[in-house]
């Protein structure tokens, strides 16, 4: 009787089982040829608002209940999480575009694009390990950058417009 093609055979259990299989994670790869970089300016600016939020949080004083100390430190958490977590997604959202998007042409034409990824790799690193606000602008100043190049290599011209978050900032967009 024969088996169905996706059951795995005796040898295979045990080879899985002796050396089980690493899981494998990659963007689709197709390429499906839709990248857009609004992710990473969404991202930027919650870097951004979570470190004006830690900037705000008022310190709990020498006398404080537990309860408020607890209090300040699970918000302290939660922003810190959330901002490590954007600053992260804008690396994966730059890379993707940059690795799989860009190519040669692109880099001839714009020769200033390894660069900008690199500084924004970078910047987004350093708003990961700190709370400075400056950092975090300085993130969403080079996303911007970033964004702006993308479009151009798509032939598109590009407005900034505002964000409507309560970080503020601006959205680059298509014009």
């Amino acid at each position: 009787m024969p088996r169905p093609p996706f059951s795995l055979g005796l040898v295979d259990r045990l080879r899985d089982a002796v050396h089980p299989p690493r899981p494998v994670y990659a963007h689709c790869d197709i390429p499906c040829g839709i990248y857009d970089p609004h992710e990473a300016q969404i991202a930027a600016l919650t870097v951004v608002r979570m470190d004006q939020l830690i900037g705000e949080l008022p310190a709990p004083a020498a006398d404080a209940k537990p309860e408020d100390r607890a209090a300040y430190g699970s918000k302290l958490a939660r922003y810190t999480a959330v901002k490590e977590t954007h600053a992260e997604r804008v690396k994966s959202e730059v890379r993707v575009i940059w690795g799989d998007y860009f190519t040669p042409d692109h880099v001839k034409q714009f020769p200033q694009t390894h660069d900008l990824v690199w500084r924004t790799l970078k910047a987004a690193s350093k708003a990961r390990q700190g709370t400075s606000l400056a950092d975090a602008q300085d993130l969403l100043k080079l996303v911007q950058e970033f964004s702006e190049l993308f479009w151009q290599t798509k032939g598109a011209k590009t407005r900034r417009i505002p964000s409507m978050q309560k970080s503020g900032g601006e959205l680059v967009v298509p014009a």
